[in-house]
C-alpha cells in the first residue's frame, strides 16, 4: 500500500510548512537588506533593528539575518536590492500601488506588465494614481471613499480574485471593502 508509511505523512507535511516558512524567511531577509543599506549597526538604524526584531519574530535563524545584512551593506555575495514603487490601473479602473524589493528593477518591470497584462490592467503614469492615496510608514490608505454599485461590486470582486491569485506577499489597504 503506497502512501501509508509514516515517513510520506511526514514529509508532505513538512514540505507544506517548510513552503511557508521560506516565503516568510525570503520576504524578511529583503527587508533586512534593503534596511542595511542605511547602515549596518541596529544602534544607529531604527529601520533595521525594526526588521531584525521582526524576523526575530518569525523564529528566522540568526545566520539568514546576519547573511541578510551582509548582503544589503555591501559585503555580501549578490546584488544590491533595491526598492521601486510603480502605479497601475487595475480591471474597472481600480488604481494600484505596487512596492517592489528586487535586484534588478528591469526584471521586476517585465514580470508586472506580464501580470497586468494577464489580467486586463495596465502602467499608468507616475503621480497619476499615487494623489489618491494618503501614504504613512507601511500603509498605503485610500484618500478618497468609494460607494459601489452593483457594476462596481462585480468589478471590485475581480479584482480581489487576481489579488489572491497572484500570491499571498500583496497587501491591499482600502476603505472602499
Amino acid at each position: 500500500m503506497a502512501g501509508h508509511n509514516k515517513w510520506t505523512q511526514i514529509k508532505r507535511q513538512k514540505a507544506v510548512t517548510d513552503s511557508k516558512k521560506s516565503k516568510v524567511f525570503s520576504k524578511c531577509s529583503k527587508i533586512i537588506a534593503l534596511a542595511a543599506r542605511k547602515g549596518a549597526d541596529p544602534a544607529t538604524n531604527f529601520e533595521l533593528r525594526t526588521a531584525i526584531e521582526k524576523a526575530k519574530a518569525e523564529n528566522m535563524p540568526l545566520d539568514n539575518i546576519e547573511r541578510a545584512i551582509a548582503k544589503g551593506s555591501g559585503a555580501g555575495a549578490g546584488g544590491q536590492l533595491e526598492s521601486a514603487r510603480y502605479e497601475a490601473y487595475g480591471p474597472g479602473g481600480a488604481a494600484i500601488i505596487i512596492d517592489v524589493i528586487t535586484d534588478s528593477k528591469n526584471r521586476a518591470v517585465a514580470e508586472i506588465k506580464h501580470i497586468l497584462a494577464e489580467h486586463n490592467a495596465k502602467f499608468a503614469e507616475q503621480g497619476s494614481v499615487l494623489w489618491a492615496f494618503d501614504i504613512t510608514a507601511q500603509k498605503i490608505n485610500p484618500k478618497i471613499t468609494v460607494e459601489l454599485s452593483i457594476a462596481d461590486k462585480d468589478s471590485l470582486d475581480k479584482l480581489i480574485e487576481v489579488l489572491s491569485e497572484v500570491d499571498d506577499t500583496q497587501e491591499v489597504y482600502t476603505n472602499a471593502l
